[in-house]
This record gives C-alpha cells, structure tokens and sequence, in this order.
C-alpha cells in the first residue's frame, strides 16, 4: 500500500498523487505497486527491496544523488507471540523530490509519525522529518521496554508461588524480545554514528542538535535494554531453583503426611489378622486402639513439626 502525505498548516493531508516535497509511505508493496514507487523515486530497485527483507541490519547507502538508510524500529506482535516483542526494518530513502518510507508491516513508530507525535513535522524538510522518526524509534523502544520490565513485574510475583515451569517461559519470550531489541539498537547506534561522521545533517544547528538528541536516546535505550536484560537472566535462574525448592517442600510435605496416615492403618492391620493380641477380647479394645492410634499420629506429627518437616 503506498500513501502520499503532504504537511499543511492543518496537519498532514493525503494526497491522490505524489507531489513534491511529500512524504510516500509505502507498507508491504506488491510488485506493481514496487515498480511504480521505482518509477515515480527513479532509485535502485534494491533500495525497495531492501527494507522488506525481516533480517536486513541498520545501515546506509548512497547512489545517484539518492540515499538510503535502513533502520530497525521495534515491533509488538502481541502477548501470545512466542516473541511479544521484536525489531523490524524500515527504510528511509531521501531523493530531491520525495521522503519515502518503506516496510513490510505497519509499525506503531509510523503511525505515531501519521498521527503528529512529531512537533513541527514538514514534509518539505526531509532531513528534519528522518531525524524525527529516528528520535520516535528511540522513544517508542523505551516506552516498549517499560512495558516489558512491568510484565516481568507481574510475572515474578506470580513465580514466588509457582510450582510449574509456565512463568519461567513466559519470562525466556520477553527474554528474546530484550535480544533482538539489544541487537537492533546496537545497529542503529552504529548507522547513527555513520550519518554523524558523514555530515549528511550539517545544514541547520536544530538538525544537529536533534541528531545528538536521537544519539543519546538510542545510547539510553542500549543501557536500559542490557540492565533489564541482566537482571532478568539472574532471575530465570532464581525462579528455576525457586520453583524446583517449591516442588521439594510440597513433596516432603506429601511425605510427611502420607507417613502420619500410614500409622493407625498399621495398628489397624495388626489388630485386624486372625491370631491372638493385647486386648482382642477385652469390650473396649476399639477405644483404647483409637486413642493409642491418634496418640501415635499426634506424637508424630509433633516430631515432625519441630524439625520443620511440615
């Protein structure tokens, strides 16, 4: 699907056909629709193929006064996902005429950008509008990773009394998502750096000063992602042991039970065989073998309670 976008005093209009200085955003394109985005852009075919490639890393590519830069921006596929979260590439190509978007899924970063989280987005300034939605990537991987650190929350109150390996799994998909986050951000880091060096953003201070800014969030997510990432490694494997010592207490106290229950069945069983024993005659014989039975199963239990068996 291809949209035409167009910066108005309004807010963002769409447009039927490109015009200059208009942003295209394009979201898994067919074929035809590639060949006229290749058509209207005059750009490498690659540089539309590119981004709709799942694996592609963060990167940068100039050819024929046209540029492009491909960026990782994070995914959310939903909590049932065997991934709750991941990355997924977008590229951005940048030609005299147009800014144009391109990734195979829709990514809650473009559509912040749609909506106008943006303060003082211009399609008409293309350099500005990328570090725009460079500076959303980076927010919108922080605001993930507070979601992620409020389910593991949630989950690790859960494991304190869990006897099952539910939690723990749950905890190794979030663990994956703070993965491919770490590796995506680091990619970025790298292609941020790269468009620092190369002086692609030197026309206007405020340009500048918003690289840094996006340079910064990115470095505070790359540490927020590898602390969280940490901690929660440390307490899969606590929880492990947790969930493991669980198991030990309930079976010791099965053990302990079944133990106490088995004493007046064997005094049942003595007193039920067909030979001579103390009392078989005497016309209070159940009573006294009742009490004798629960005062052995009471004598026990104390015994066991003050050893912490129970």
């Amino acid at each position: 699907m291809i949209t035409y976008y167009m910066s108005t005093d309004h807010g963002l209009e769409i447009l039927a056909q490109p015009a200059a200085g208009c942003w295209i955003n394009v979201v898994a394109p067919s074929a035809e629709e590639a060949a006229e985005l290749q058509a209207i852009l005059r750009v490498p075919q690659d540089f539309i193929t590119y981004p709709l490639d799942v694996g592609e890393m963060a990167r940068t590519e100039r050819e024929n006064g046209a540029t492009l830069m491909v960026l990782r921006v994070p995914y959310y596929q939903g909590q049932t996902s065997d991934i709750p979260y991941t990355t997924v590439p977008v590229g951005i190509i940048l030609t005299g005429s147009y800014i144009t978007t391109v990734c195979k899924t829709e990514t809650d970063v473009i559509q912040a950008l749609v909506a106008g989280r943006a303060r003082g987005l211009q399609t008409r300034k293309p350099n500005r509008l990328t570090l725009q939605l460079l500076l959303l990537t980076a927010s919108q991987f922080l605001a993930y990773l507070r979601e992620i650190n409020k389910s593991v929350d949630r989950l690790e109150d859960q494991l304190e009394r869990s006897l099952r390996n539910r939690e723990v799994l749950e905890l190794l998909k979030f663990q994956k998502s703070l993965t491919f986050f770490a590796t995506g951000l680091t990619s970025n880091e790298l292609m941020l750096q790269h468009l620092q060096k190369s002086r692609l953003f030197e026309s206007f201070d405020e340009d500048q000063d918003l690289l840094e800014d996006v340079l910064t969030e990115v470095q505070q997510a790359i540490g927020m992602t590898n602390i969280s990432s940490n901690i929660l490694s440390q307490m899969m494997d606590a929880f492990a042991s947790i969930i493991s010592n669980n198991l030990n207490v309930v079976m010791k106290f099965l053990a302990s039970v079944t133990i106490i229950l088995s004493l007046p069945t064997m005094i049942a069983s003595f007193y039920g065989m067909n030979v001579k024993l103390p009392l078989g005659g005497h016309e209070m014989a159940f009573l006294f073998i009742g009490i004798a039975s629960v005062t052995i199963m009471m004598a026990t239990l104390l015994v066991f309670w003050r050893k912490d068996w129970l």
